[in-house]
């Protein structure tokens, strides 16, 4: 049995979503204790628990210490099998953040694991849908990763409702380096102006989405003026979707992405919309000034997928909390030893195997 410390580095539910991801694809039992026991409401939330919950299911564990509050999680996995699963987060729990919590197992199930999810699509503290779709999942394609999500309605804080649906199939990851933005060229898309003349930029285009769902039609415009004009005044050019619903949750957001780098920003009430443009598009500007092959976001979210490949290697502007706790639980799991050197400006993290 692997006993892991809850409260280590960044101790939250990342903490436990890695940890039960890789004692599913290793097939060790853990206990985790001290379950986030530094945050103000300490334990488990229902979240945590749905997330808990599909992994059991996928791997049929023997688990214990599933209800909220609880502070100790014992989990025993069998093998992780295919199939169908419908699951429903409640409320606005995140739909991403599940996904975190099974994601790296798949690879090694038996057979294709198709699921349809309920829950929060874009809310706080976790990627957004359109960040999973066009940044993880392209980044994760390149380690042979074998998965795709498509959003079928959206869903904010606080009453949820969006709806999303997945298929994963089993895959032999391989190595993959990372390497600067200016080599991931190919990710921009070129913008056609009016005439069907491709328009010149200093630097590459940046691909985005401006949503909201039960709002004004001009709210989800000004999101997304406010950061293409932002975008412009930093060099770069930009084609932002706009996308105006009514659906059963209330709320607005955008995600912006090139390459391996994203910048997003949600509504808040009394927030005014061009502050939540602008918010995105400073968020990827710093990003893509760094240099670095992939932003801070994706640097710990691919740490457990670059240990089970083996060989490979990424550039970032800031080692996280995040990053740095997600390597030191990959590394109770698995016979690997991350490296991470500072070179030009940035971090260098890598792996053998």
């Amino acid at each position: 049995m692997i006993e892991i410390d809850g409260s280590y580095g960044e101790g939250g539910g990342q903490l436990v979503r890695t940890a039960v991801a890789l004692s599913a694809v290793t097939g060790k039992e853990i206990k985790v204790t001290n379950i986030r026991k530094n945050r103000p409401n300490p334990g488990l939330k229902q979240q945590h628990l749905k997330s808990l919950e599909t992994a059991a299911k996928i791997c049929g564990a023997q688990v214990s210490g599933l209800f909220p509050g609880s502070s100790e999680l014992f989990f025993s996995p069998i093998e992780i099998k295919g199939g169908k699963y419908d699951i429903d987060i409640g409320t606005a729990g995140s739909i991403t953040l599940l996904l975190q919590c099974i994601m790296p197992a798949l690879p090694f199930a038996k057979e294709k694991v198709e699921l349809t999810i309920r829950g929060g699509t874009d809310v706080a503290w976790s990627p957004t849908v359109d960040y999973l779709q066009h940044i993880t999942l392209r980044a994760l394609e390149q380690l042979g990763y074998v998965g795709s999500v498509t959003l079928r309605e959206r869903g904010y804080y606080p009453r949820g409702g969006g709806n999303v649906s997945a298929i994963f199939k089993p895959c032999k990851l391989h190595g993959f380096h990372f390497r600067k933005t200016e080599e991931n060229e190919k990710f921009g898309e070129k913008l056609v102006g009016e005439e069907g003349f491709e328009e010149e930029s200093q630097k590459r285009k940046i691909i985005g989405v401006s949503h909201t769902s039960n709002l004004p039609a001009h709210v989800p415009a000004r999101q997304a003026e406010a950061a293409e004009s932002l975008l412009l005044e930093a060099g770069y050019g930009s084609r932002i979707d706009v996308q105006s619903h009514e659906s059963f949750s209330t709320g607005s957001g955008i995600t912006l992405w090139t390459g391996y780098c994203g910048g997003s920003a949600l509504g808040e009430r009394g927030l005014p919309a061009e502050k939540v443009g602008r918010r995105a598009a400073e968020e990827i500007i710093a990003e893509l000034r760094a240099g670095a092959a992939v932003d801070m976001h994706l640097a710990d979210q691919l740490i457990p997928y670059m240990a089970l490949a083996g060989n490979s290697s990424y550039t970032v502007r800031e080692l996280t909390l995040h990053a740095a706790t997600n390597i030191w639980v990959t590394e109770q799991f698995l016979n690997v030893k991350f490296r991470i050197e500072e070179k030009e400006g940035l971090f260098e993290v890598s792996v053998d195997g």
